[in-house]
């Protein structure tokens, strides 16, 4: 466990030298991908105040000293929940979702039948809070309709924060929130609490499987490779390096002729000869 080297609460110096930014950077980057530059350096400092009064250091240079020279386990928990930006919302970047209903879940869906086969098997891998994999869900049962119960349909939803899954699992959001779905989606897969909030239905809830999960892992531990693979908005933080590297073990990870998609903003031409573009943000791997 993490301990406090105080017991008073004080207001930290959080100036961040040169060293200590650089010692944090590293980490971050060796440990979760993410690349910090040094126009984030406020960034990191304005993010990790709370936790570092919490803990009663009196300044980032002992912080840093104390807690990330040798980190722990708790320690690097806590580092990637500060740093790691869990911005998302329902039906972000629509487009993907009708690639996902028109084009490729029939693909799989005929591909599957022919075969005498009845599992669908896709990620979600970078699943924040929860909205994402969530909305998956949904075009999967939209799709499959009457015929999903006789389909081994679940969904895989990934995040390296603790804290977002814990949120993910939780499935309850503003009603607010929920009203980028269409109000068919809202009324069918939602229902209203009585503080005024919304809260996914169990029966989809149950269809989900949250997992905590580095992307940095060298290798993916997964027993079957999937039929897509949703990785969209993560790749913006890493070098190219490490992208490469990342796209490299999606591939591994994805059947031939599987499906990978990526943010609008991303792109991974250039990084690997294992993919082609469908559209924006829609790449296929190369096999069948």
């Amino acid at each position: 466990m993490i301990s406090s080297p105080q017991a008073a609460m004080v207001a930290p110096n959080l100036e961040i030298s040169d060293a200590d930014f650089q010692l944090t950077a590293r980490l971050v980057r060796d440990r979760f991908g993410i690349h910090l530059t040094d126009g984030k350096r406020a960034m990191v400092a304005s993010r990790l105040f709370k936790t570092i009064r919490e803990l009663g250091f009196d300044s980032y240079h002992q912080f840093a000293v104390a807690m990330l020279t040798s980190p722990t386990q708790d320690t690097l928990s806590l580092l990637v929940d500060c740093i790691s930006t869990n911005h998302t919302f329902f039906y972000r970047e629509p487009e993907h979702f009708h690639v996902l209903r028109d084009e490729v879940l029939p693909a799989i869906i005929a591909q599957q039948r022919q075969g005498r086969e009845r599992d669908l098997r896709l990620w979600c891998a970078a699943s924040s809070t929860g909205e994402e994999p969530y909305v998956l869900a949904m075009v999967i049962h939209e799709v499959l309709g009457a015929e999903y119960g006789q389909w081994q349909a679940g969904l895989l939803a990934t995040d390296i924060s603790q804290n977002a899954l814990q949120k993910a699992e939780r499935a309850v959001y503003p009603t607010e929130a929920v009203s980028p779905l269409p109000p068919a989606w809202q009324s069918r897969y939602f229902e209203a609490r009585p503080d005024g909030s919304s809260a996914i239905k169990a029966f989809l809830r149950k269809e989900v499987t949250f997992r905590r999960f580095n992307l940095m892992n060298a290798s993916f531990p997964f027993k079957q490779p999937f039929h897509a693979i949703f990785c969209r908005n993560v790749m913006i933080y890493f070098e190219d390096d490490t992208r490469r590297a990342l796209i490299d073990r999606m591939a591994d990870a994805l059947v031939p002729g599987g499906w990978f998609f990526v943010g609008h903003a991303e792109t991974i031409s250039g990084l690997t000869t294992r993919f082609r573009n469908v559209c924006p943000g829609v790449y296929r791997k190369e096999g069948r």
